[in-house]
């Protein structure tokens, strides 16, 4: 039995796409910051950057510095982001209706995949406190692959599950995420709830923008397989 939308391979982002982390970003950075006598950058400088892995958001935040400080807000944050999910209670919380529309993309010839900028132990926690993890089979990470818009996430979930990029379709909230997808020769569909605007995402190679996630699955139909 065929898909009803022809992809094989469905792949997600996540800060910005399935969970509303900015709060925790926001924190964890300003910690990070603060432990080098820095202030903190600001919300809409940090949303820019979403996406990427964390040496190249800091090198981003701050392209004069050099890069021992960079490396050293990185794990900065690491520390924090760690210290941050032990607190009791903690959780990212996912956008509403992206559960019921992961769910409705179970298929027997359907591969769910993430390609994050976060690193594994972040994402592992994700998704097991959302009881999503058995949901996805592959996993990608920017800790274990070149960072976003190298294609190299794509392609290792592509290759992990036997699939080509005509049968692959990319889904996320960033200009970083839509160029990867062009860099790996998938397919792009953005996300308007996200954290860049959608008039970026179109113009970084987003296909299609889709304003709630109800709305995935009709959109996935209406793209098809190329």
């Amino acid at each position: 039995m065929s898909p009803p939308h022809g992809f094989r391979l469905i792949v997600f982002d996540v800060d910005g796409t399935l969970v509303d982390s900015q709060h925790a970003i926001m924190s964890v950075m300003t910690t990070a910051f603060a432990a080098e006598g820095l202030p903190a950058p600001e919300l809409a400088a940090v949303r820019r950057e979403v996406g990427l892995g964390i040496e190249e958001t800091m090198a981003r935040l701050l392209p004069e510095a050099e890069h021992t400080l960079h490396r050293r807000l990185s794990q900065g944050f690491r520390e924090a982001a760690h210290a941050l999910r032990s607190t009791a209670g903690f959780a990212e919380p996912l956008y509403p209706g992206i559960r019921e529309a992961l769910e409705e993309l179970r298929h027997p010839e359907v591969f769910l995949a993430i390609a994050t900028g976060k690193a594994r132990r972040g994402l592992d926690f994700t998704l097991s406190t959302h009881g999503l993890t058995t949901l996805f089979h592959s996993l990608q990470t920017a800790d274990r692959n070149p960072s976003k818009p190298d294609p190299a996430m794509l392609r290792n979930a592509m290759a992990e599950v036997g699939v080509e990029p005509a049968e692959t379709v990319f889904i996320g909230d960033s200009i970083f995420d839509m160029t990867m997808a062009a860099n790996a020769r998938t397919a792009a569909l953005g996300v308007a709830w996200g954290y860049h605007d959608p008039e970026d995402l179109r113009a970084a190679g987003a296909e299609r923008i889709i304003q709630t996630p109800g709305e995935l699955g009709p959109a996935l139909a209406a793209m098809g397989v190329r």
